[in-house]
């Protein structure tokens, strides 16, 4: 419940832990356009890509073996608790911002601010480091067929010989944003197409991969012993979350109190199930000790006599992580455009276009994450992705747990179950990997985090809308 802002309650929190409401705002600029299939779509997009494409083969070659599966379902079933508190909350507060509005709504502006300051930078980095992931699959596919390009534009200074400028993956980082300031209509439409040809490709992978499979290539099922398939689930979870940034098109989803929760779930468990299909069928196919590093599902096709197909499996490699590139630039600019909407960076930035588009968030996305994509090597953005994910599924699932105690009969029309279980143990889980990142990683994220300090404190609590009587502080006891 909200009250007038002219009266006080001593239950109200004040200062850097005031809450906003949970009620939805009245004057979004956003047009709610997409329908279940849609998000289920984008979720999709982000949680199909580079993980499966990229990451089965090098897990199951160095760490797990044909217990990469089992990697895939421990990281599945960790990601999937925290999952389900996302989708008490889309249900809940179907807004833009993801896990930044439900940290501000539920544990104070803060800890939103906090959030959402990291999110747009791990949100940006991972754009980068999947346009160079996509631009990487471009250029194996034009050596395929005879076209060798200067090597000036094909990779970051320091990556190779005669090396500038990875432009394949400058390029596709501007396409993306241009598509997204065309509207979440049109973009979310190409997005689900796009989507529909990766799965029919996983798919595909699947099938024909399967009349390869040989029994004696899944034994062991645990040559590096259990902890192996223990510390796998720990590099595979970069390839089970994506959902988060699903949840930033709240508001543009139509019926998003029952279209969210269910487009959350979905998304999971479709590619919960494919991914271990397909792993299972990569390790059946080839012994793990001789899977390649690099585009491994092509390598293997490849191995058996299919080279025309590896080529196919390529095409949906490229196409699969493409659409993780939509998900997560939607995701940093509605995050942007969320916090800018409160107060906490300039209103500049929550302008729509007339494609009812954060236009400017997304754009400064796209030149950004252009610009690592372009002068960075992979291994130094990827650095940067997973402490803000981490971050944002423990403040999620925190706040689940506060808000079910602290307001039992708020109307939700999804509850996340084993309450507080679940969500206890999508916290572990998180804490547990965030101790598994590099110190570099550690440090590049203080640096980061000291900045948002101080945008914060000399700009951001001083302009609150909340804070100066704009919006009515929340009252949910």
């Amino acid at each position: 419940m909200t009250q007038p802002a002219d009266r006080t309650n001593h239950l109200k929190t004040t200062g850097i832990f005031r809450r906003k409401p949970i009620e939805a705002d009245e004057d979004s600029g956003l047009e709610r356009s997409v329908g279940l299939w849609q998000l289920t779509a984008i979720g999709l997009g982000a949680i199909i890509g580079a993980g499966i494409f990229a990451l089965a083969g090098p897990v199951a070659k160095t760490t797990a073996g044909p217990a990469v599966t089992v990697s895939f379902l421990i990281a599945g079933v960790a990601s999937a608790c925290a999952a389900l508190s996302y989708a008490e909350f889309g249900g809940l507060i179907p807004r833009a911002g993801s896990a930044y509005t439900y940290g501000y709504a539920v544990l104070g502006e803060s800890v939103g601010w906090f959030i959402g300051w990291d999110l747009l930078l791990e949100y940006t980095a991972i754009v980068a480091v999947v346009a160079i992931g996509v631009s990487q699959y471009i250029d194996f596919l034009l050596t395929a067929v005879g076209l060798n390009l200067p090597s000036w534009m094909l990779g970051a200074p320091g990556t190779g010989h005669g090396h500038h400028v990875d432009l394949f993956a400058v390029l596709l980082c501007l396409l993306v944003a241009w598509l997204l300031n065309r509207g979440i209509r049109t973009g979310a439409k190409v997005e689900t197409w796009l989507v529909f040809v990766k799965i029919a490709i996983v798919i595909a992978v699947v099938v024909v991969g399967a009349f390869y499979v040989s029994s004696d290539n899944l034994r062991p099922y645990f040559p590096y012993g259990i902890s192996g398939a223990a510390s796998g689930a720990a590099i595979v979870f970069f390839a089970v979350f994506g959902y988060d940034a699903m949840s930033t098109a709240a508001e543009e989803s139509k019926e998003a109190e029952r279209n969210l929760p269910k487009a959350i779930v979905y998304s999971l468990a479709i590619a919960m199930v494919l991914y271990v299909l397909a792993a299972t069928v990569l390790t059946g196919m080839v012994d793990y000790r001789n899977l390649s590093a690099t585009a491994a599902f092509s390598a293997a096709f490849e191995s058996v006599g299919l080279s025309g197909f590896s080529k196919v499996v390529a095409v949906g490699a490229i196409v699969g992580i493409f659409t993780v590139l939509f998900s997560f630039t939607m995701g940093a600019a509605r995050v942007w455009y969320a916090i800018s909407r409160d107060g906490l960076l300039p209103s500049w930035f929550a302008k729509t276009n007339e494609h009812h588009s954060p236009s400017r968030p997304t754009w400064i996305v796209g030149v950004v994450s252009a610009g690592i994509a372009g002068f960075v090597e992979i291994g130094d953005a990827a650095e940067l992705t997973n402490i803000g994910i981490l971050l944002a599924f423990v403040v999620v699932s925190a706040a689940v747990i506060v808000l079910r105690y602290r307001s039992p009969d708020l109307a939700r029309t999804f509850r996340t179950p084993f309450m507080p279980i679940t969500p206890l143990v999508g916290i572990g889980f998180s804490l547990w990997l965030i101790t598994k990142l590099q110190e570099a990683t550690w440090i590049r994220f203080a640096v980061w985090f000291l900045i948002g300090v101080l945008i914060y404190a000399l700009y951001g609590y001083r302009h609150s809308k909340l804070g100066h009587g704009q919006v009515v502080q929340t009252d949910d006891g």
